[in-house]
């Protein structure tokens, strides 16, 4: 059953008429049928700011990755992309290199002031599964249009690892927002000064459509270890289970190279995990999204999954900034980073109430706050 109030000590009076909706409200929407499924909504699906999406019982292997279009819905685009079908009930391999579709679980009826924006789950962009959101009629992924009805649906395409999944697993994940606040970078700027949104020890805060985020490739570890790169032929991952891969059987650790003084070529089609200088704080009353790929700051994809719930890194729950891992991918050729060099931007978002849930507090399942370089949930040691 769903709780009105987990964190009743971190209720606040503080209410915006626009903004990413909380917490409480999600469980406001799901009793009200706005969310809805044939299996009841659960408190763990409920984040701060966002809701877990689950797997339905059937996939559907595609030729190619779709939009719908104004005119169309998912399923009548399936009928001539689809090469079969089958069960996830008892669990399923979704292959690297394939595309698949499949109907989640959950339906929406959303107010006409109330729309969507998704993302895969921070685990599962650790993986490199490449998960979108699909609804019916759109011409744009990870986008539920306000005043939305109908069903949702998941594109995935592994990456680099093959993987397992079942009816039941979550990949991403759908924050709903009311009106469209603006994400200036005014408010940014004194957030930095008041909130302190971003901390790496050295030089000014590069705040321009966002807070600048860079790579950190000094090698500070003890061994120099700077991150890890994935290795091509591997073993399953299976999605649902925690601790269970070894890590040196997965990946393969890079390390600061001392004639190197501080860079990196990307091969392209590999999949890096690096981290960020910058120690991140978000305010309880924001949220905030890494936007995933600029072709200003070079050929290259950082962050499948860019979103950071309110409390990540902040010190009323348990952080004290938190680096950023960055997923990594370069396009095409392979291109040098440095130390230092600026590789997204992270946008600050109000919401419209602090979440009874906030990251990091106890009992709701945060597993990367005041991480350092970390992989996925999946590895362990």
């Amino acid at each position: 059953m769903l709780t009105q109030s987990m964190f009743p000590e971190l209720a606040t009076p503080l209410i915006r008429s626009t903004g990413i909706l909380a917490s409480q409200t999600l469980v406001e929407m799901a009793t009200a049928g706005k969310i809805s499924s044939d299996l009841s909504i659960t408190d763990s699906q409920i984040q701060p700011a966002s809701l877990d999406l689950r797997l339905g019982a059937v996939a559907y292997r595609v030729q190619a990755s779709f939009l719908p279009g104004p005119s169309s819905t998912v399923l009548n685009k399936l009928k001539t992309l689809e090469m079969h079908q089958f069960s996830l009930i008892d669990g399923a391999v979704l292959e690297k290199g394939c595309v698949y579709i499949v109907p989640l679980q959950e339906t929406l009826n959303l107010n006409s002031s109330v729309s969507g924006t998704a993302n895969p789950k921070s685990s599962t962009g650790r993986i490199d599964v490449f998960t979108r959101l699909l609804t019916d009629f759109t011409s744009e992924f990870e986008t539920v249009q306000a005043g939305y009805q109908g069903p949702l649906y998941a594109e995935i395409s592994p990456r680099t690892f093959s993987i397992v999944v079942r009816e039941g697993s979550t990949l991403n994940q759908v924050r709903f927002r009311r009106g469209t606040p603006a994400a200036a970078d005014a408010t940014m700027r004194r957030l930095q000064e008041t909130e302190g949104l971003v901390n790496k020890n050295d030089g000014p805060i590069d705040i321009k459509n966002g807070v600048a985020i860079s790579v950190d490739l000094s090698g500070n570890t003890e061994d120099g270890l700077v991150g890890y790169k994935a290795k091509q032929h591997t073993s399953l991952v299976d999605v649902d289970k925690i601790g269970q891969c070894k890590i040196k059987d997965y990946w393969d650790p890079v390390y600061k190279s001392p004639n190197e003084n501080g860079r990196l070529i990307l091969n392209p089609d590999e999949f890096y995990i690096l981290m960020s200088k910058e120690y991140v704080t978000v305010p309880l009353d924001y949220a905030a999204e890494m936007r995933a790929y600029d072709t200003k700051v070079g050929e290259f994809r950082v962050h499948y999954a860019g979103f950071f719930d309110p409390g990540f890194g902040h010190a009323e729950s348990g952080g004290q900034g938190t680096r950023a891992v960055l997923e990594v991918r370069s396009h095409d050729v392979p291109f040098l980073i440095e130390d230092g060099q600026t590789v997204c931007r992270l946008i600050y978002e109000q919401m419209t109430q602090i979440p009874e849930k906030i990251y990091g507090a106890r009992g709701i399942g945060s597993n990367y706050q005041g991480q350092a370089l970390k992989l996925s949930k999946h590895f362990k040691v």
